[in-house]
């Protein structure tokens, strides 16, 4: 982040200039429905965003960002799911700007990391309020992410999970499509290497975090998404039952581990290798493949933030 002006002036010159531009995916129902919303709530905080952009093709975000960007604004707001927002982090990193979140989607990982209020209104309070931080970026090979990379059952349910279930039911939507994929699904041998040490194991979910929540659900206790820490875990083991057991528990209670107590690795640096070789679902977006380095990126992303966020 060398290079660029200090947290404190860019939280001043938001809170001075309000100099921000929007961008909202809504291609999503909620997108569509909160738009006009969103607008509103930005004018009675005292923000006239210098563009505003609906997009309802998701395949134009990336070039809606960058343009969105030209105009240079302090603050870059973005609505949508965490899919929207890890396009977001795609561009934002390395600009003078900081990334503010909009909690448009399904479960907001992203959001929730950063100790957001779900509330659109308070959320949006928070751009007046709050303050910039930066936050730790994951890299997936050469793919930042915000939240997440994961290996097996779930790469299968991020393709297969139904719009419309999710509208429906929420975050409830992704377990409950993993029970029809479950049946069928066949274990995996990972071995994560970290340190130069390798841990083995026998799974049908890996996951590696840089965020706090996964599925709305936090990950445990202690992570963080500013620890310069990666946590690698599994959901159950090479048993079908046990990992339906887990996930079950897990959802309904939020009943999470320490990350020192609990069956997590971590690093700021791990190598992935599956054989034979899987898909990876990073931040919701499968492209990569194994062996893949996933590594922390210290302080890699300017957010705003409530103000009580405790920056590291």
């Amino acid at each position: 982040m060398s290079g660029l002006r200090s947290k404190e002036e860019h939280t001043a010159a938001i809170r001075k200039d309000r100099r921000v531009a929007l961008v909202v995916n809504t291609h999503s129902r909620r997108g569509r429905r909160k738009y006009l919303a969103v607008m509103r709530l930005l004018h009675a905080e005292g923000f006239r965003p210098l563009g505003a952009y609906a997009v309802m093709d998701p395949r134009r975000l990336p070039d809606t960002i960058e343009t969105a960007l030209a105009l240079n604004p302090d603050l870059l707001i973005v609505g949508g799911g965490d899919g929207t927002l890890s396009e977001a982090v795609k561009h934002v990193p390395g600009t003078d700007a900081a990334l503010g979140v909009l909690p448009l989607g399904t479960t907001n990982n992203f959001a929730r990391s950063l100790g957001l209020p779900l509330d659109l209104a308070r959320a949006i309070r928070v751009f007046r309020v709050g303050k910039v931080a930066d936050v730790d970026l994951g890299m997936a090979g050469d793919r930042p992410f915000a939240n997440l990379t994961s290996f097996g059952v779930s790469v299968e349910v991020a393709a297969t999970v139904r719009p419309w279930l999710k509208r429906v039911l929420g975050r409830a939507a992704y377990p409950l499509t993993a029970l029809t994929i479950l049946p069928h699904h066949r274990p995996f041998r990972a071995v994560i290497t970290v340190d130069g040490r390798r841990h083995e194991l026998l799974t049908h979910q890996l996951n590696i975090a840089n965020g706090r929540f996964h599925g709305g659900w936090q990950i445990a206790r202690d992570i963080s998404i500013d620890n310069h820490t990666l946590a690698a875990y599994q959901l159950g083991s090479g048993k079908r039952l046990r990992l339906l057991v887990e996930t079950l528990i897990r959802a309904t209670t939020g009943r999470w581990q320490s990350l020192a107590g609990g069956p997590f690795v971590t690093g700021r640096e791990m190598l992935v290798e599956i054989d034979p070789p899987l898909l990876a679902d990073v931040d919701g977006e499968v492209r990569q493949i194994t062996p893949l380095l996933l590594r922390s990126i210290r302080n890699g992303l300017r957010v705003m933030v409530p103000p009580d966020f405790v920056d590291t």
